[in-house]
């Protein structure tokens, strides 16, 4: 059976919310523990891409045999510079990657296991979680498509593959609103119903 890597972006600067998006909690767990124990529930490996912060982050990953820190001393460039750090860092067995976000820690479990059944039992290259008609993340993609995206102009971002071709682009629609949950400010964290960060309190 085809096995996927997962990837986990977790390089950003979080300027918008003034502390490190990886470190903030939910119920005593910080967003990168919560998202690689909820990953690592439905891939073999994870490689987890460290940037901005990488120092303070670092000791909040879960130790893991399973888990592979990388860092990319580009993160300014953007999130694709990230992720081609971390695709580079996919085992040469894995058939693909299944990408996530460090600043989307509600994706249930259930629903990272349907997406890579997706990719299983369908024949397209990309396959991406859809909430109430609205594209998010997780989205997984073919080692096929390693070299586009390596190749992908970096102020673009991976929409650049993805929006190349929709007829090679699967939607998987899922009832998780974690999803599209995208925290980037306090204010997001307020309107979600979690704590705001050390920094503002």
């Amino acid at each position: 059976m085809i096995h996927l890597d997962g990837i986990l972006l977790a390089a950003g600067e979080s300027r918008r919310m003034g502390y490190p998006k990886p470190l903030l909690k939910i119920d005593g767990v910080s967003f990168i523990e919560r998202i690689a124990t909820s990953m690592l529930a439905a891939v073999p490996r994870l490689v987890i891409v460290l940037g901005a912060h990488a120092d303070r982050i670092r000791p909040a990953i879960p130790r893991d045999d399973r888990i592979a820190v990388v860092e990319n001393p580009n993160y300014s460039n953007g999130q694709l510079s990230s992720l081609k750090v971390g695709l580079a860092a996919v085992d040469p067995g894995a058939g693909g990657a299944l990408v996530h976000l460090g600043d989307h820690p509600l994706v249930r479990v259930e629903s990272f296991r349907r997406l890579l059944e997706a990719y299983r039992g369908w024949s397209q290259p990309i396959v991406i979680a859809r909430c109430d008609g609205r594209r998010g993340h997780p989205l997984a993609f073919s080692r096929a498509l390693f070299p586009e995206l390596l190749d992908a102009p970096e102020h673009e971002g991976a929409r650049y593959v993805v929006n190349r071709d929709p007829a090679r682009v699967l939607y998987v629609d899922l009832d998780d609103p974690g999803i599209n949950l995208d925290l980037d400010t306090p204010a997001d964290l307020q309107r979600a119903g979690l704590p705001p960060p050390p920094a503002s309190r």
